[in-house]
C-alpha cells in the first residue's frame, strides 16, 4: 500500500496549475470528478437511483436588486460583510452579486431576512 501521508503532503503542495491538471487526469482517465462540496465522487458507481444525494449544507446569499431604499441596503450590506462604504455601494449597485458565500442555512436565512427588511430583493442558492 502507498504511503498515504506522503501522498497527502504531495497533493497539498500542488500548485493551482498542477491541481487543475490532476483534476483533468482523474476525470478523463478514471472517471472521477469532484462533487460540488469538494468531496470526490466516482462516476457511475454505486447507487444509480440517487437515493444517497446529500442535502445542501452551504448556501450563497445573492443580492438580486437593491430596491427603492438603496441607502438602507448599503448600510445593511456594510453591517453584514464588514466592507467599506465604497465596496458595499459597488456590490449593491452591481446587483446579482453574492453578499455571503458558503454559509449554513440558518445564517443564509438570517442574512436574507435582514436584507429584505432593508428593501432589497435577495435570493439564496
Amino acid at each position: 500500500m502507498a504511503d498515504l501521508k506522503k501522498m497527502a503532503e504531495e497533493i497539498v503542495g500542488l500548485t493551482l496549475l498542477e491541481a487543475q491538471e490532476l483534476k483533468t487526469i482523474l476525470k478523463d482517465e478514471y472517471g472521477i470528478e469532484p462533487a460540488a462540496g469538494g468531496a470526490v465522487m466516482v462516476a457511475g458507481g454505486g447507487d444509480a437511483g440517487g437515493a444517497s444525494a446529500e442535502e445542501q449544507t452551504e448556501f450563497d446569499v445573492i443580492l438580486v436588486a437593491a430596491g427603492p431604499q438603496k441607502i438602507a441596503v448599503i448600510k445593511e450590506v456594510r453591517a453584514l460583510t464588514g466592507l467599506g462604504l465604497k465596496e458595499a455601494k459597488d456590490l449593491v449597485e452591481a446587483g446579482g452579486k453574492a453578499v455571503k458565500e458558503g454559509v449554513d442555512k440558518a445564517e443564509a436565512e438570517e442574512v436574507k431576512a435582514k436584507l429584505e427588511a432593508a428593501g432589497a430583493e435577495v435570493e439564496v442558492k
